[in-house]
């Protein structure tokens, strides 16, 4: 595969706890050392990239998209959304089993594989359903599911609603060391919601979805990974009393982690004023006390990763009327300046905790053997321009849907080049 030398970039490694000014050296698919004093002369690189003023971090990994297929290829496939991935500055991504079929056997696991490797863009993780055919009834096969290459379980878009059902998940997955990805809501209480319940539903005459419904359900998985000794992984956090629970359960030394999303941590429900279902979501978009208090958790840590939930739906699906519409919005090409723009630029994390938010921890969680540059680690590898502005054009994204909320933002920071496993797969086009 030849050698290729990234020369004087920012080098951000959470897992080595480097943060310097050096070269990174990769020869056939494996970082081969961060600096060359000492070892032997490299002599010329097939390729070398002048990486000065940019920010050189392990491949970003993205816990939790929606690829849609196999079912709803008209949102997205492997190929567009991975496509997608590789323009955010993902290496990785995960992908969640919510297709039509649901990802509940071998077989659907090994389609997804199948069409990855064919479509040659970057890594995906499947994340396989909890329960057959994400109904709730009876456990999907957890132990073949491990085997044909399920990183984690979900049955996400929906929750484990049978609270048995969800302890027996929990033992049989700790049998095998996997987390458990939950969609935490109870859905009495959000039931023909639209947005968040609050004053501005109430003004717009809007069904609200209480900050409860999600709130309810993270203290009974809580409950039941502490009794079990399961590994509970919250998605999409978006209350101030869900960090709450979470910050609580870490601090009794609970075996759980969580996530949250850009959209989460940038927006409020002031955004349905306009009606306008691309910033319809599920969890909705909550209050400004709830967006710092995700904030807070993402400082803290209380809050592990940042993942995109990245939901894409037809152009034709979003233009129904608000209460029709599906929830959620694209993720994977604006989360890297989301993230810069909201918390690096402003000064709320630095460098290091953003790479372990969206690198480190997200391997760790689902135990990938990757989101490290420690020698001999595959070259999966994000380089960032921190200073760039853009304008985010969905009309521009490699995602075959444009449901995004930020068309139009102006946005600092960007994935100058994405190299999965020592290839370069995606450059920046800096004019």
């Amino acid at each position: 595969m030849g050698t290729l030398l990234i020369r004087g970039g920012r080098v951000v490694d959470p897992s080595q706890g480097i943060d310097r000014v050096d070269d990174v050296l990769v020869r056939d698919g494996l970082v081969v050392s961060i600096g060359h004093a000492g070892t032997q002369p490299i002599g010329k690189a097939d390729e070398t990239i002048d990486a000065t003023g940019l920010v050189v971090t392990p491949g970003l990994i993205d816990m939790h998209v929606h690829l849609r297929e196999p079912g709803r290829e008209e949102d997205e496939t492997i190929e567009s959304g991975t496509r997608a991935a590789l323009a955010g500055g993902f290496t990785s991504v995960a992908c969640i089993p919510n297709t039509e079929p649901p990802l509940d056997t071998q077989a659907a696991v090994e389609f997804v594989h199948q069409k990855a490797a064919r479509a040659d863009t970057c890594n995906v993780f499947v994340v396989a359903c909890v329960s057959r055919n994400r109904e709730g009834k009876e456990l999907a096969e957890i132990g073949q599911l491990v085997e044909a290459g399920a990183v984690a379980f979900s049955d996400d878009g929906a929750p484990v609603y049978d609270a048995e059902l969800m302890r027996r998940a929990f033992e049989y997955c700790r049998m095998f060391d996997k987390p458990i990805l939950a969609h935490e809501e109870v859905l009495e209480l959000s039931r023909g919601g639209v947005m968040h319940e609050g004053l501005v539903s109430l003004v717009l005459g809007l069904t609200g979805m209480p900050a409860a419904a999600e709130e309810v359900m993270i203290g009974r998985d809580i409950a039941l990974s502490e009794v079990t000794g399961g590994r509970l992984h919250v998605m999409h956090v978006s209350t101030a009393g869900g960090v709450a629970l979470i910050r609580a359960a870490k601090a009794r030394g609970a075996r759980i982690s969580a996530e949250a999303c850009p959209h989460h941590f940038t927006l409020t429900d002031d955004g349905l004023r306009g009606f306008d279902s691309n910033f319809k979501m599920s969890p909705p978009l909550r209050t400004a006390v709830d967006v710092e208090a995700i904030i807070a958790g993402i400082v803290d840590g209380t809050i592990d990763c940042i993942a995109t939930d990245h939901a894409p739906h037809a152009r034709e699906k979003k233009m129904l009327e608000l209460d029709r519409a599906p929830f959620g919005i694209l993720g994977l090409e604006t989360a890297v300046g989301l993230a810069v723009t909201r918390l690096v630029a402003t000064g709320r994390i630095g460098w290091p905790r953003l790479v372990e938010a969206m690198s480190t921890l997200p391997a760790r969680i689902l135990g990938l053997n990757r989101g490290t540059l420690r020698p001999g680690a595959v070259a999966d590898i994000t380089i960032i321009d921190p200073a760039v502005s853009w304008r985010v054009d969905v009309q521009q994204f490699r995602s075959r849907s444009i449901n995004s909320p930020f068309h139009g933002w102006t946005l600092q920071g960007r994935a100058a080049f994405t190299i999965v496993g020592g290839r370069v797969k995606h450059r920046l086009d800096r004019g």
